[in-house]
């Protein structure tokens, strides 16, 4: 059995705004007051794992550990099929220190170029991790194919040139509702909150 959260406080194990919104939105019908670890000041620790669940379970367990309350980390991330899946659980990195997401997503389709197969799908890992060391994971994944030019400036990282299978508009030109019915982090939300917040 999947453990409860019982608590009315949930740490958001991010210093991406744009991610901690997106789960705040995603996590208000419930009532849980969130905050986030660069509102608290945690450290990020080095996400040094292999897949998306290792590094969400590593930052979960690293921010419930320093703020003493439950905490929740998202790993995800984008994989070109035609890339051998990259940059998968590097796609923050290949943004450099600075998060530039246009020159990543430049890289992507300079790598791209002369390739017929255009298929990507985005990968989400949340990770659910109590002080005392408990942690539940969840997995969400949603397919589609890679377009350019970039289109759209709502959402955040890679979503202006991600295209969901049947839709004909970019995450980055969807509205949040739309994107949440459909995204690979709504699914893996959905999954968690089966399991762990539902009565």
């Amino acid at each position: 059995m999947p453990r409860k959260f019982t608590e009315n406080k949930l740490v958001i194990a991010s210093h991406n705004k744009g991610k901690v919104r997106e789960i705040g939105e995603l996590l208000e019908p419930y009532g849980v007051e969130v905050v986030s670890s660069g509102e608290l000041n945690l450290s990020e620790p080095v996400e040094d794992g292999e897949t998306f669940i290792a590094n969400a379970e590593i930052k979960a367990h690293s921010a419930a550990k320093e703020s003493g309350l439950p905490a929740l980390a998202d790993d995800s991330g984008l994989a070109v099929h035609a890339l051998d899946g990259k940059p998968g659980i590097h796609s923050a990195r290949w943004a450099g220190p600075d998060k530039d997401f246009p020159m990543a997503m430049e890289k992507i389709e300079g790598l791209l170029e002369g390739q017929s197969d255009r298929s990507a799908h985005f990968a989400c890992a949340l990770a659910l991790a109590w002080p005392d060391g408990h942690v539940e994971t969840f997995e969400g994944r949603v397919e589609g194919q890679m377009v350019w030019p970039m289109r759209g400036d709502k959402g955040f990282g890679y979503d202006p040139v991600f295209v969901a299978d049947g839709y004909d508009i970019t995450f980055a030109e969807m509205g949040p509702q739309e994107k949440h019915a459909i995204s690979h982090r709504a699914k893996a939300f959905k999954k968690l909150v089966e399991a762990c917040f539902e009565k």
